[in-house]
């Protein structure tokens, strides 16, 4: 059972999150917290195995509270959840500690996908994220090395340029394995390369 606790200042969302987590089997919702003050309390108090923090919110904003949490309770995995998705927020909370950025128009599987992910010590980027990341810390390219390719499928083809399973990529990008095996199946015939080993290759040559 992955014991969650909810941190977010809109009660409606935040009730709207609690329930989303609850119908999920094998979620347990330990707690909730309407301030960043509130969310390290319950950090130590309770030790759940994940915490899902807004950014914005009164007082101790979500990056302060992650990066707080990080250091008092290390072994509590915080998922971002946000509308935020500029780059100084994202770099921001993947600094102070956060094992997972999402928006809050995440769909319920990716927000299962998610949870599940970070409660195992992995790290989750919502859509569009990764390659921004990566840009910001200044590891990629010029963008569109492969112009053919949409954004998502650039993704997907930079981590297997990576070495990193098609499980892996899975839950680093929230997606189903089969929508993963989609977009390898997609990239393979876009770049007209027979295999994952090919179209990794075809992406470090071009500095991906």
């Amino acid at each position: 059972m992955i014991r969650l606790v909810v941190v977010d200042d809109h009660p409606l969302f935040r009730d709207g999150l609690r329930g989303l987590l609850e119908s999920l089997p094998g979620m347990q919702v330990i707690g909730e917290a309407g301030d960043g003050a509130t969310a390290i309390a319950l950090a130590e108090q309770l030790r759940p195995d994940v915490m899902l923090i807004d950014v914005a919110m009164p007082g101790v904003n979500g990056i302060a509270a992650t990066a707080e949490i990080s250091a008092l309770a290390p072994t509590v995995a915080v998922l971002v959840v946000t509308m935020l998705d500029d780059d100084a927020s994202l770099l921001a909370a993947v600094r102070a500690g956060a094992r997972g950025y999402l928006r809050k128009d995440a769909s319920r599987e990716e927000v299962r996908i998610a949870v599940e992910a970070v409660a195992q010590g992995q790290s989750v980027l919502a859509p569009g994220l990764v390659a921004r990341l990566l840009a910001s810390a200044g590891t990629r390219p010029p963008a569109r090395a492969f112009p053919e390719l949409t954004e998502r499928e650039e993704e997907v083809l930079r981590l297997v340029a990576a070495g990193r399973t098609n499980a892996d990529i899975a839950a680093t990008l929230a997606l189903s394995l089969k929508t993963v095996r989609n977009h390898l199946s997609n990239i393979l015939a876009k770049l007209r390369v027979a295999d994952r080993a090919q179209a990794a290759l075809r992406a470090r040559e071009a500095g991906l």
